[in-house]
């Protein structure tokens, strides 16, 4: 969101949702242990955001090893830790204002993939400040993850947040690029760096239990009515997992729906060799003299 003066309501609102992601993030990164389901740990997230906010701006994404990004377990998964690389991203927001933020909890011996993200996020946020490059930022992230004998992932950004859009403008690559967009100030962006022990590139796998809403159109079949009721009442146009759905013939109705072009859905990245992927992230607002870190 891009603005000379960011409303003190609107920057309130982002503030709340800051503080409360980060007191969820604090307190699930706690249950990520050996032997705990990834089911467990999602649902107790979004239960923590429902109560201290308006809701979940995405599922809690729980990402494994090669995964970077989208994954989050279905209704009846019953997936747990084990000696594994694990990357906690949620999304909380206040009136449809979001703040989203992700770290990476290593249970499986590689903390320095961890630190390198990290490392990489802090340096980041030391220099973003209106009039600032997003290719800077970009630079800037990649070499601190090259310089720990890592890959940034080439294809993932951190990106604006709006209200109730939890992708906009401007894009913030984790690479260094010839041309870039200038921050301004009242400008929300999610900066999340991505360190991978792989080349550096992420395809979209074949299993979704993300979607958002594309087009508000009618529909015949009652289950598909019923789903798309539920996802415009209350998530609009937020993403939704489809365990949040309470139809019983939810899967068959978001087929449906995402074959009509009503439903987007988001299937799971995955790095192209297989390799592992750490995540860090925060959210700011860009201010006179720099940022504020709405979730640290």
């Amino acid at each position: 969101m891009a603005s000379a003066s960011l409303a003190e309501e609107t920057r309130s609102k982002y503030r709340k949702a800051g503080q409360v992601l980060q007191q969820v993030l604090d307190e699930a990164a706690t249950k990520v242990e050996p032997g705990t389901t990834h089911l467990e740990v999602a649902k107790f997230a979004e239960s923590r955001i429902r109560e201290l906010a308006d809701g979940c701006a995405f599922p809690a994404n729980i990402s494994v090893n090669e995964e970077a990004s989208h994954a989050t377990p279905g209704a009846d998964d019953e997936a747990v830790f084990d000696d594994e690389l694990v990357c906690l991203d949620c999304g909380v927001h206040v009136d449809g204002y979001i703040a989203d933020a992700a770290v990476t909890i290593d249970l499986s011996g590689t903390p320095t993939l961890v630190e390198a993200a990290e490392e990489a996020l802090d340096a980041a946020l030391e220099i973003i400040a209106p009039g600032v490059e997003t290719s800077t930022v970009g630079t800037e992230i990649e070499d601190v993850i090259r310089g720990y004998g890592y890959t940034p992932v080439l294809n993932l950004s951190g990106h604006g947040v709006g209200q109730w859009d939890a992708h906009t403008s401007p894009n913030v690559p984790n690479r260094g690029t010839e041309r870039g967009i200038e921050f301004e100030v009242g400008d929300v962006v999610a900066i999340e760096p991505f360190a991978t022990t792989g080349r550096g590139k992420v395809s979209e796998g074949t299993n979704a239990e993300i979607y958002s809403l594309e087009h508000d159109r009618s529909v015949r079949n009652r289950a598909a009515r019923q789903v798309l009721q539920q996802v415009t009442d209350e998530y609009k146009t937020l993403p939704f997992a489809t365990r949040w759905l309470e139809s019983d013939r939810a899967e068959m109705a978001v087929r449906r729906l995402e074959q009509r072009g009503i439903l987007h859905g988001y299937p799971v990245l995955k790095e192209d060799d297989g390799e592992l992927v750490s995540q860090a992230e925060h959210t700011v607002i860009i201010t006179e003299d720099g940022c504020e870190v709405i979730t640290a």
